[in-house]
């Protein structure tokens, strides 16, 4: 889809920090961040929704969300994660290509608004590294 954002981040034509990709999807940082380590799980393969997936790429990003929260909570220090995908703009989607939240939580510490200042460009680098390391390990 030629007007979707992370369409555009797939094709490398908007640019986005990576952990993670291979032939199906790609898991970056989330520019607006609730909390620290935010990441977005992406398919390659425009689908507006859940609905629209095929199975075989929803299964394969259920499968990875397991090793990329593991890699976030031991990488950050996280105290638990938080996994969500909305559905519809009712249910609180926002950008129209399906995709899967991974939210490290800290105990004590409050989830951010997901809009408002996109984060520090340096410091979402830094956290993706870290969780580069844990993900080669």
């Amino acid at each position: 889809m030629t007007d979707c954002l992370f369409c555009k981040i797939a094709n490398h034509t908007v640019p986005s920090i990576r952990v993670y990709e291979d032939d199906i999807v790609f898991v970056m940082m989330d520019i607006f961040p609730e909390s620290k380590g935010h990441l977005l799980i992406i398919p390659k393969t425009h689908g507006e929704n859940l609905f629209e997936m095929d199975d075989k790429v929803l299964a394969h990003v259920i499968r990875l969300s397991k090793t990329i929260a593991k890699a976030a909570k031991n990488a950050l220090g996280a105290d638990g994660i938080k996994i969500v995908q909305f559905n519809g703009q009712a249910a609180g989607q926002t950008v129209f290509h399906y995709h899967m939240h991974i939210v490290p939580a800290y105990q004590g510490v409050s989830f951010k608004r997901h809009a408002g200042q996109p984060a520090d460009t340096q410091e979402l680098q830094q956290l993706a590294e870290k969780i580069k390391t844990t993900l080669n390990t």
